[in-house]
């Protein structure tokens, strides 16, 4: 690089705490930490030494992860130099390195601590105490049933082993649980670490409360003391809190204007507590829109079919008149906080709104290597059926690596055994929702088909016919080729690009795959032979439930709450199941 570059590149980046890698294509050549990253950065465009100064020519870019705190850049930064080993760092020579958690690349994927995670993992951390780490590994075992046993142990077994006797695993191994629902539970692990407390502790407070109620103290005990350890986790002492004076449901935004776009960030807390967080890409017509605008679009868009919350809290007022006149005709009460806790609520948010981009880089060589800009928003797809029924398609949806799982969406197709006019029928289904403008979602960067050369030549020709214009890739699973319309690429298995791409591919494959699988269950299911139940209804109730084994263990108040299912009709499920 030249030292300009190193300027230009610091210029871009926060104040914040964080790591810093000098990279040569995947090559990690310098991990360094930051206080200020921007001031640290910048500082290299200026060596004192030579060997410094030889780093910086090799270097073809510059990588960062924000941290909240300088703690946190020390044990990330020790980790990396540990995992990459980089030429022009100073390296330990022992083995010591703090411990991750990873969830492992596998069809039933493996939790477990380790300190050096396995290629195409999931890792989170690094972690400071081992201990109560193995606490919350266990927590989540028992809550969700992940298994944790090696590769060699899960293979081959005729009967589940001692663990989910224990109650520590589902036992994926002999098929006790299906690929969907274990994937679901891998989710809430995910959803745990990524920093939603309540995806554990509420299952475990709910179980604590159990077996107090049973008498059972000795184990509500044993419960209570787990909880404590998983609230403590986050560093937050407990769930993440947001007092907003007793409002049962409170959505935070938060916005950063990028050029001629924006991104959007939204909290969303239930009963005082966070529950979810996600982020939202806006385009604007005009450059220069201010935050204003931006959120009065979002507001009228995001929430015109979903629910809306009891309190809105905004870092700007939306000055929008008819906007207002709106949420308070819905009694939604709309405030933009000066200072105290919702102040920093709204920072929160603002903070989570400006880590918009993909940082890990997998975007940015993905878009390198196709010839396109970095594809921040990308949309996987896939067909299911057995031979020719029940056929399916799935459209998932990726935004900065991460899943957007509010925008996927799923197609019953005509039934036929043709693999390539399936796909030509999703893709046709795509393209024209979109250019007729009856797609709420924006149209994708990049779309990725789950297959090979003729799924491919199939879906480009589905768009091209329809006139859209969208780069479009094939990734099939046996050799993991790329295929583009014009070319293919058979890139190293460690290429975090194709990671990013197998990563949509197999997300576009399960979609699809559950969903199949809930039409042959919904068709075959006893539930045909209850009166008053039709396809509509079927539907709800495998929604709420997932099976009939959780229709029949439901109550009928819980009958009662999902939608069309009536007295008369819960009495009548409670007899025939």
């Amino acid at each position: 690089m030249q030292t300009g570059a190193v300027r230009e590149r610091a210029a871009t980046l926060s104040r914040e705490p964080g790591v810093y890698q000098f990279l040569d294509g995947d090559r990690v050549l310098y991990v360094g930490k930051a206080v200020d990253l921007r001031d640290r950065v910048r500082s290299y465009a200026d060596p004192r030494s030579e060997r410094v100064r030889e780093m910086v020519r090799r270097a073809a870019s510059i990588d960062v992860a924000v941290t909240d705190t300088e703690t946190q850049a020390l044990l990330l930064e020790a980790n990396l130099i540990k995992r990459h080993q980089p030429r022009y760092n100073v390296r330990l020579k022992d083995d010591k390195s703090y411990p991750l958690v990873q969830l492992t690349d596998h069809r039933f994927p493996r939790i477990e601590i380790t300190r050096d995670p396995d290629p195409g993992a999931t890792a989170y951390g690094p972690y400071t105490d081992k201990g109560q780490l193995e606490t919350v590994q266990k927590a989540i075992r028992e809550v969700a049933g992940l298994r944790g046993c090696s590769d060699h142990k899960f293979q081959n077994r005729d009967r589940p082993c001692l663990d989910h006797d224990m109650g520590l695993c589902a036992a994926p191994c002999t098929g006790e649980i299906d690929a969907a629902t274990y994937a679901d539970r891998v989710e809430l692990a995910t959803r745990f670490f990524d920093g939603e407390t309540g995806a554990l502790a509420e299952p475990l407070r709910a179980e604590m409360e159990t077996a107090a109620n049973e008498q059972a103290f000795e184990r509500a005990a044993h419960l209570r003391d787990r909880l404590d350890v998983v609230q403590a986790f986050h560093g937050t002492g407990g769930d993440a809190v947001i007092d907003t004076g007793g409002s049962r449901i409170v959505d935070v935004l938060g916005v950063a204007v990028e050029g001629d776009g924006a991104t959007v960030a939204r909290l969303h807390s239930e009963g005082g507590k966070l529950v979810d967080r996600d982020r939202h890409r806006v385009q604007t017509p005009a450059r220069g829109d201010g935050v204003p605008a931006i959120l009065a679009a979002f507001v009228a868009q995001f929430y015109a079919e979903r629910a809306l919350p009891d309190t809105l809290l905004l870092p700007e007022p939306p000055e929008s008149d008819d906007l207002e006149a709106w949420l308070e005709a819905e009694g939604v009460e709309l405030r933009v906080p000066g200072a105290g806790r919702e102040s920093r609520l709204i920072d929160l948010a603002m903070k989570n709104a400006h880590q918009g981009p993909d940082r890990d880089g997998a975007a940015r060589a993905l878009g390198d290597t196709l010839g396109i800009d970095p594809p921040r928003r990308i949309e996987g797809f896939d067909v299911s059926h057995a031979d020719g029924r029940e056929v399916v398609g799935s459209d998932v949806v990726f935004v900065d690596g991460q899943p957007a799982k509010t925008d996927y969406r799923r197609k019953k197709l005509p039934e036929r055994n043709d693999d390539y006019a399936n796909m030509d029928a999703l893709l046709t289904w795509r393209a024209e929702r979109a250019l007729e403008g009856r797609d709420e979602r924006a149209d994708p960067d990049l779309l990725v088909i789950d297959g090979g050369r003729g799924q491919l030549d199939a879906a480009q020709a589905a768009i091209e016919a329809a006139g859209w214009s969208v780069p479009v890739v094939s990734l099939a699973k046996a050799e993991e080729i790329v295929h583009t319309p014009d070319r293919q690429f058979d890139w190293d298995h460690d290429a975090t690009h194709l990671h990013l791409l197998q990563r949509v591919r197999d997300e576009a494959h399960r979609f699809a795959v559950q969903y199949h699988q809930t039409l042959r269950d919904d068709v075959s299911t006893v539930l045909e032979s209850v009166e008053g139940i039709g396809p509509a209804r079927r539907k709800r109730l495998f929604r709420r439930f997932g099976s009939v084994e959780g229709i029949r263990a439901a109550s009928e108040a819980e009958l009662l709450a999902v939608p069309g299912i009536g007295a008369e009709t819960a009495a009548q499920l409670r007899r025939r199941l």
